[in-house]
């Protein structure tokens, strides 16, 4: 399970490293690296929040948009058992694989808690 924290509209992964006894963590959904540590939750929380302000300071200075942008399309491997169950099912919806897969993700991100519990039980 990824450990997730949220600030404004920026999301980061934690972790905790037990060799250096401290919590530390990436932000992601931008173009750039910024990371960020502390000795507690709270410290790891509050450097998360500088760590942002920073970053949205210098992206200003910069004239830079902070947001990672998404193309809005991506290539997907998938086994050719479940590519030609897809294919069948958007048939049998009437749409294409294209508007079937997106309402799969759709879905999927939805309901994030039942996805995530069924795919880790798999």
């Amino acid at each position: 399970m990824n450990d997730i924290i949220k600030y404004k509209d920026y999301s980061a992964v934690v972790h905790f490293s037990s060799d250096d006894e401290v919590f530390y963590g990436k932000t992601i959904g931008i173009n750039d690296l910024v990371t960020f540590e502390g000795q507690s939750v709270s410290e790891l929380k509050k450097a998360f929040k500088e760590a942002i302000e920073d970053y949205l300071l210098t992206c200003k200075e910069l004239n830079k948009t902070p947001e990672k942008t998404y193309k809005g399309s991506f290539n997907v491997r998938v086994s050719t058992n479940l590519h030609r169950e897809a294919a069948y099912a958007a048939l049998q919806k009437n749409v294409t694989l294209n508007d079937f897969i997106k309402g799969a993700i759709t879905y999927a991100v939805k309901h994030l808690d039942i996805v995530g519990s069924e795919m880790a039980a798999s």
